[in-house]
């Protein structure tokens, strides 16, 4: 597909985040509930949180979303890439490089030297994805708590 366009949503792109959202719920097999659109759209207005999606027209066809952590150590940040999926009918065509291109040069631009992502043991799709675009994985163990 040589249409596609990658860009970095704005607040004026609430609808177009929300179709990356059941997007994002189809791809993960999930049923989580969307925000409300006034959410939504402080979301994207926080310039701390990142929405980059992959579209042809008006069709999405993937998308991420990451968080620019402040650090304590100088002036720097940390990007932590939360969620990315490419729709199932258009993986393997290159839209998920793309998009963590898009990300490594956001970075560049924005001086920020580090970004990371977490993936389950279990998910040798993503593990395999991550490596092939240059990621470098580390042993390390991750602790959740669950809040009631």
């Amino acid at each position: 597909m040589s249409d596609i366009k990658i860009r970095k949503l704005t607040e004026k792109d609430v609808s177009a985040f929300e179709g990356l959202l059941h997007l994002f719920n189809h791809t993960f097999e999930e049923e989580r509930t969307l925000s409300d659109a006034a959410h939504l759209s402080a979301l994207l207005k926080n310039p701390r949180f990142i929405v980059i999606a992959a579209f042809s027209g008006e069709e999405i066809l993937g998308g991420l979303t990451a968080y620019e952590l402040p650090l304590y150590y100088g002036n720097e940040t940390e990007i932590f890439l939360y969620d990315m999926a490419v729709h199932p009918t258009h993986q393997r065509q290159g839209i998920g490089k793309q998009l963590i291109e898009f990300l490594k040069d956001y970075c560049a631009q924005n001086k920020i030297n580090t970004l990371f992502v977490l993936a389950h043991e279990e998910d040798t799709h993503a593990l395999e994805f991550y490596h092939s675009t240059g990621g470098q994985r580390e042993h390390v163990a991750n602790f959740l708590y669950e809040i009631d």
